[in-house]
């Protein structure tokens, strides 16, 4: 999916802000005598116990004489010391210094530091929001280097676990109304009546969730909401659940998560021995449809229509329960 202009200039103006607010502009980084390469080479040895020159330079995009002349001046200044690999003796690996160690806690401290500071500017859901989309901008950048797929994981990208839970959890009606919203403005140029429709429905189910048949689930990463879905089973009638609010934040699309949420949904149909469940969806979400027909659902009716506020190509999909 490409951004807009408008998106990427502003991604880019962010960036060149953060560059020079987290010091990169300078010659030395993290109130250490070293470079940002250097100082980064310190964590990454810190952070798998060894590693040769020739995985240093690989995993920090740098070319090997850099990453050696590097190493040359760390080995020189007490930070770290080389050793023969085990498995092959023309190769060393590279260990920190109880020295090393010293610098490496210092450079932590100050990045704690900073962030802190600037996270105290910032209300909780901001926090969250930042370090979500920092996790995921991140990854992005270095699958696009790498050659990889967007949304696989990649080394030291993530920020913490996604949970999936059932039930209410507060803030989950604005939540599931923002990532709506969000998302079908930008690719689908959906409106207010659109949020405000998805916003209503909500908080009317979320009224009825003591009801056996009802139920939400939410993903959860870092105590924010990252995704939803949601059973309702009394809309419909005739022993008929409605599958509702499928929605992934951006960051999490293609991890997974979505998988995830589906199969506690389509668990909680069995178990409840709806004998169909229904979704109403419009054409051109093929991700979302893969989705639903790995699961057992079935597209049986198409028209165009505009009941979310503009007009597309609605479709209904069935699951029936085996052998119902």
């Amino acid at each position: 999916m490409t951004a807009d202009a408008t998106l990427v200039n502003d991604i880019r103006a962010a960036s060149r802000c953060m560059v020079r607010e987290l010091g990169f502009m300078a010659s030395t980084l993290a109130a250490t005598q070293y470079s940002a390469s250097a100082v980064h080479a310190l964590l990454e040895i810190e952070a798998r116990g060894s590693i040769t020159a020739a995985q240093l330079a690989e995993f920090l995009g740098l070319d090997k004489s850099s990453v050696s002349r590097m190493v040359a001046k760390l080995v020189k200044n007490g930070e770290v010391n080389e050793q023969p690999c085990t498995d092959d003796a023309r190769a060393k690996q590279l260990l920190l210094t109880a020295h090393g160690s010293r610098t490496v806690a210092d450079i932590h401290a100050y990045g704690q530091m900073q962030v802190r500071s600037a996270m105290a500017q910032l209300n909780p859901s901001q926090q969250q929001a930042v370090a979500q989309g920092l996790s995921a901008y991140a990854g992005a950048l270095q699958a696009h280097r790498l050659g990889a797929k967007a949304g696989q994981p990649t080394a030291n990208t993530s920020t913490g676990a996604i949970t999936v839970h059932s039930g209410y959890r507060p803030g989950v009606i604005g939540r599931v109304a923002e990532m709506h919203a969000a998302f079908y403005a930008r690719d689908w140029g959906f409106g207010q009546f659109f949020e405000s429709k998805v916003a209503t429905g909500v908080a009317e189910f979320a009224g009825r969730l003591a009801e056996p048949g009802n139920q939400i689930w939410t993903a959860v990463q870092n105590d924010r909401i990252v995704g939803s879905v949601a059973i309702d089973g009394q809309d419909l009638g005739d022993n008929q659940a409605h599958l509702r609010w499928f929605i992934l934040d951006d960051g999490c699309r293609g991890s997974g998560v979505g998988r995830q949420l589906m199969a506690q949904a389509m668990a909680f149909c069995d178990q409840r021995g709806f004998a169909r469940t229904q979704l109403w969806t419009f054409q051109g979400l093929d991700a979302a449809r893969r989705l639903y027909e790995s699961f057992g659902f079935a597209l049986v009716h198409e028209e165009a229509g505009q009941q979310w506020g503009s007009k597309v190509v609605e479709q209904q999909f069935t699951r029936r329960l085996h052998g119902a």
